[in-house]
């Protein structure tokens, strides 16, 4: 499963609001690269794929690929905004190591 905190929550609606994309989910994933050896990725969707993981948390409807599946369990999709906020940001309890900017990770 991954988690949605609120605050991702209020900014994917937003977006997806402001992009006219009503009824789309966020798609999540790991793709080689950054680095630490693996990078997230995140997007808006609206079909699923076959093997796909499906979640809803908190309202919102999270897919994930049966391949990224087993890199994000149990991760935490959270949205830091402000002067010096991030943007969306990924916990994952299975990451080693971290890159300073925490776009990549390594298991």
């Amino acid at each position: 499963m991954i988690t949605v905190t609120d605050s991702a929550k209020q900014e994917a609606q937003k977006l997806m609001s402001q992009d006219g994309k009503e009824g789309y989910f966020i798609r999540v994933g790991v793709k080689g690269g950054g680095c630490s050896g693996l990078m997230y990725e995140l997007d808006f969707d609206n079909q699923e794929k076959e093997g796909d993981k499906s979640f809803e948390h908190n309202g919102v409807k999270v897919v994930v690929n049966k391949q990224s599946y087993l890199y994000l369990v149990g991760t935490t999709l959270d949205f830091s905004g402000g002067l010096n906020g991030k943007g969306f940001v990924f916990s994952n309890p299975n990451a080693d190591r971290t890159c300073g900017c925490g776009e990549s990770f390594s298991i």
